[in-house]
């Protein structure tokens, strides 16, 4: 494909209530967007990266700037005939990865748009709808939290996670299993935890979790094998997953049962597909986390949660549970029975409202290329 033009933008977005993990409270989104044309047709990738370097040592500024300087340059002086190119392209430029994730998705929602056919299918997608959960992040006090779980489950979402750190756990998991004895509930520490908690971390076993996702330290395989071994709740690892190696080493080394895939944490559907077969062939179950993303990255998010190892429900939920206005048409809905459809619209399946785009747009900026990349 010839690319004609790179756009990248930045959006203010306002989340309709406040985001609270073990990191910090999020009250509204700065939202990066790659717009990249080619042959008439338009791609669109989405970062994920928060707006300080505490999920990942990436923020919205270091993305821009290395897209701006490096990743999109090269990229608009490539020859590219398909997505699974762009890692090879970005190959000299280390790390980065939610911004290498940013430009590469939008290549893979472009050469699906070219062969006329869904994201989904062209990632190898065999299901038809995916299954969803919410995350639910930490309240300010657990009555808040109780009626927000009875709306989502009255909505229909298969699994409750729940953000939670020291002082915001057992007593919790308490009242909530109390209330709600028969739902799939998780929790999720973004590694608030230590070693030294591990005999804390066990309590956990008592309230028949799905799983503990990211209880230590966010790069760390070795600590979480010990703790598993303690563990009768199975262990889910997410920012320790970079890569296809970091999958195969943790599901050697016993470190986890469960692995959540983000697209922006891997580098993009390149690498997300890899982690993907490498779990499945190992019989390690795979789900589809969030960053609270606007439309364009949950619509790719719903693309890659149509492979057939996504089996548990993933963090792919509505729309509507984050924004007052989404910047898709259609927006992403969910059904009654906590399901989401896969679209089998050529490329991502959803349109950009590029009217309410260009309206939230703080920057905006084209991107040309400075060498000739073989």
């Amino acid at each position: 494909m010839k690319i004609d033009a790179i756009y990248l933008r930045e959006l203010n977005l306002p989340l309709l209530r406040p985001f609270q993990t073990s990191f910090g409270t999020t009250k509204d989104r700065r939202v990066v967007l790659a717009e990249i044309h080619s042959e008439g047709l338009i791609g669109w990738g989405e970062c994920t990266a928060g707006e300080h370097p505490h999920f990942s040592e990436e923020s919205v500024d270091s993305c821009w700037n290395v897209i701006v300087d490096e990743l999109g340059p090269t990229l608009a002086a490539s020859r590219v005939e398909n997505g699974g190119q762009v890692p090879r392209i970005f190959g000299l430029v280390r790390g980065n990865r939610m911004a290498k994730a940013t430009l590469e998705n939008a290549i893979w929602d472009l050469e699906a748009q070219m062969k006329d056919m869904s994201l989904s299918r062209l990632l190898g997608g065999v299901r038809d709808v995916i299954p969803c959960g919410v995350s639910i992040g930490i309240q300010t006090s657990i009555a808040e939290l109780i009626a927000l779980i009875e709306r989502e489950v009255a909505a229909g979402y298969q699994r409750i996670k729940l953000k939670c750190k020291p002082g915001w756990d057992v007593e919790v998991f308490e009242r909530v299993r109390h209330r709600f004895p028969a739902i799939t509930l998780s929790c999720d520490a973004n590694s608030a935890y230590r070693l030294k908690d591990a005999d804390h971390l066990a309590t956990f076993d008592g309230f028949d979790l799905l799983m503990v996702e990211q209880p230590l330290w966010y790069d760390d395989f070795y600590y979480h094998s010990m703790l598993q071994k303690r563990l009768d709740t199975a262990i889910c690892l997410d920012e320790s997953i970079r890569n296809r190696r970091d999958a195969l080493a943790a599901i050697e080394m016993e470190s986890c049962r469960i692995i959540n895939i983000k697209l922006g944490r891997v580098g993009g559907f390149s690498e997300a597909v890899a982690v993907h077969n490498a779990a499945y062939e190992r019989g390690v179950p795979v789900w589809c986390g969030g960053m609270l993303e606007s439309g364009i990255g949950r619509a790719h998010n719903i693309a890659l949660s149509s492979l057939a190892n996504f089996s548990l429900p993933g963090d792919v939920s509505a729309s509507s549970r984050y924004w007052a206005e989404d910047i898709i048409e259609p927006e992403v809905t969910v059904s009654a029975q906590g399901e989401i459809s896969i679209s089998d619209a050529p490329g991502r399946g959803f349109e950009v409202r590029t009217d309410l785009v260009d309206r939230l747009t703080v920057r905006k900026t084209e991107i040309r290329a400075h060498a000739l990349v073989n």
